[in-house]
């Protein structure tokens, strides 16, 4: 319990830092983010393209995203926040069907030097992951769903799958 209110004030105070920042002189910015809960590939496409975007209040845009069985999913995850890897990073992994989130992000934590991806029989359990990036970074993967089913996908930066989750179903 103790570690959920951690998470929820770390992420309020980074919360509160980013929202009175200041833009520096010449910086780009992302504004707004898709209001797409779902997103769905039309059938007759060879490959699937997704976008999906993390920021610093710790959230996905996306919470559930439907893919063909079968087709090459191309996936680009963007940072669209400010802060650095180090304070706020965020990555995209797709476990396999039927893993025990909690634990795998439990074992991912103690993976700081390989950004979060165990290198243990955990790993054994992802399907497919992006880099772990800071504000401003994005990172493209490649993949294919062979089975149908419900996959879960998370950030495995430490604590941060309680509110940055989501669901991709293979039909």
């Amino acid at each position: 319990m103790n570690k959920i209110k951690i998470a929820l004030v770390t992420g309020l105070v980074v919360w509160a830092l980013v929202s009175c920042g200041n833009k520096k002189e010449g910086a780009s910015e992302t504004t707004g983010t898709t209001e797409t809960e779902t997103t769905t590939a039309a059938p007759d496409e060879d490959t699937v393209n997704i976008e999906i975007e993390s920021n610093d209040q710790m959230q996905y845009n996306m919470k559930e995203i439907k893919v063909p069985v079968g087709k090459k999913v191309v996936l680009t995850l963007r940072h669209v926040g400010k802060l650095p890897k180090e304070s706020m990073g965020h990555n995209w992994v797709l476990l396999k069907q039927g893993t025990d989130v909690k634990a795998f992000d439990e074992e991912a934590a103690n993976f700081k030097a390989n950004d979060f991806i165990p290198t243990t029989a955990a790993k054994d359990n992802i399907i497919a992951h992006t880099k772990l990036l800071g504000g401003g970074q994005a990172d493209r993967i490649e993949f294919t769903i062979t089975e149908p089913g419900t996959y879960d996908y998370l950030c495995s930066f430490p604590l941060h799958y309680q509110m940055m989750n989501g669901k991709l179903i293979a039909e």
